[in-house]
């Protein structure tokens, strides 16, 4: 069902209920303001006949037989008045009805013929009459139902007239969802820009920010898609070219050295394409993580002891010492949180470069203390514009013997930045090697 259908049935469900109860209380009010308009009569009109038999008692001449007044005499208005013993006075045709009540005083509801009356009871001042004047219920209900009705005419008359009003304001209200829908029906599969949302209804606001969100989120993957698909076509043309000449090496190899020499070449060339694979995998799965999954307190002797002996067989070819330097008691390593796997990720990347690129036989230290974690190398220092390019993308420094990928140090600090944390390049104290730090924000 449309929006603009249901609109229309809650206003047609809608408008009639509310009028129903705006008809009640309007018959209620006018109920009200009859009653206390006749009411007001009705005293008024027993006042005047007790003024009436004051002025003939005053003259002594108060009748001796019943007085039937003929100007009183309404179809649906009726008067009696009785002396202290109970004789009848004066009355009307219809004040015949109306019951001698001795002790009555005010008004009191009776039921006459079947017919609801309200009857206004005057005691004189030395009780030696009573007068009574009294209304059928129904003529002050005609009136009432009159009011109504007077009002409930013209309303049903303009009701189809109100209708086409609605439909027409909720087509109109509506305008800013057909734009919206025929402007995203002609962008193309590619087009995510921002809508527009500053001339947009309040309502459709909200609409527009999560959608214009989304489009960002949606860009932002299929940019890191693209990224991710040329990056990897530029770094596996070259390793894979090398790998089919290696092949071809190989197979033309005339004795069993240059083949031995060429099968060398050829397994080290997958190994480190199988490397580049890896690596580029896990930056693509890193970069399209945007919250920590898992966040728990680290265990950083476990997280040190496996990430040492992941490069522990790189250490060993090329001669490098690891060592590990804890905090002095009673201090501690960091209180930080995070993803143990993560963090075992970022730790082997760490040590990993540091061993690749470190001066054989030297040593490179994985360092803790209270408020950091850092991994240093010893050797030659990397100028300034080298360290400012750390964790570009396939940014390797010139002259290096280590086969890498580049991407270790970028896969590095997008842990760090997933957990808040900074991780910077600089040198040691003494002005030699690298020294990669991570701290908290």
């Amino acid at each position: 069902m449309s929006l603009q259908r249901r609109l229309l049935i809650y206003l047609l469900i809608c408008a009639p209920l509310v009028w129903a109860a705006a008809a009640w209380v309007s018959s209620s009010r006018a109920r009200t303001e009859v009653n206390e308009l006749f009411d007001t009569e009705m005293i008024r009109l027993t006042l005047q006949v007790q003024a009436t038999l004051l002025g003939l008692d005053r003259a002594k001449g108060a009748p001796a037989s019943p007085v039937v007044s003929q100007e009183a005499d309404l179809e649906d208005l009726a008067i009696a008045v009785w002396d202290h013993q109970g004789k009848v006075l004066l009355t009307d045709r219809e004040g015949t009805q109306l019951p001698l009540l001795a002790d009555a005083v005010g008004f009191v509801e009776l039921t006459l013929q079947q017919q609801p009356w309200r009857v206004y009871y005057l005691q004189s001042p030395n009780r030696e009459w009573l007068v009574a004047a009294g209304q059928k219920v129904n003529e002050r209900d005609e009136l009432v139902w009159g009011l109504v009705e007077s009002q409930l005419l013209p309303w049903l008359l303009t009701l189809p007239v109100l209708l086409l009003a609605m439909a027409w304001a909720v087509r109109q209200a509506l305008n800013p969802m057909r734009a919206l829908t025929d402007e995203l029906q002609q962008r193309s599969a590619d087009d995510l820009q921002p809508m527009p949302s500053t001339q947009a209804p309040a309502e459709i606001q909200p609409l527009l920010q999560a959608m214009n969100g989304l489009f960002g989120r949606i860009d932002a993957t299929l940019a890191r898609e693209r990224r991710f698909t040329a990056d990897a076509a530029h770094e596996l043309r070259t390793p894979l070219a090398v790998l089919s000449a290696q092949w071809e090496v190989l197979q033309r190899a005339a004795n069993e050295p240059e083949r031995e020499q060429a099968a060398q070449k050829l397994t080290a060339g997958m190994a480190r394409m199988t490397r580049l694979v890896d690596q580029l995998l896990r930056l693509s799965r890193l970069e399209a993580t945007e919250v920590l999954v898992h966040a728990e307190p680290l265990d950083w002797q476990a997280l040190a002891e496996q990430a040492m002996s992941d490069s522990l067989a790189l250490a060993e070819r090329r001669q490098i010492e690891l060592a590990c330097d804890w905090p002095a008691p009673p201090q501690s390593p960091p209180d930080w949180r995070g993803d143990a796997q993560l963090l075992a990720v970022l730790l082997r990347n760490l040590l990993d470069n540091a061993v690749r690129y470190a001066p054989e036989g030297s040593t490179v230290t994985l360092r803790l203390t209270p408020t950091s974690l850092s991994v240093e190398n010893a050797g030659l220092p990397l100028p300034a514009e080298q360290l400012q390019r750390l964790g570009e993308r396939f940014y390797r420094p010139d002259g290096q013997a280590e086969p890498g990928s580049g991407l270790g140090v970028s896969i590095a600090q997008r842990i760090a930045a997933l957990h808040g944390w900074v991780l910077r390049y600089h040198p040691r104290a003494d002005g030699s090697g690298v020294v990669a730090e991570l701290t908290a924000l």
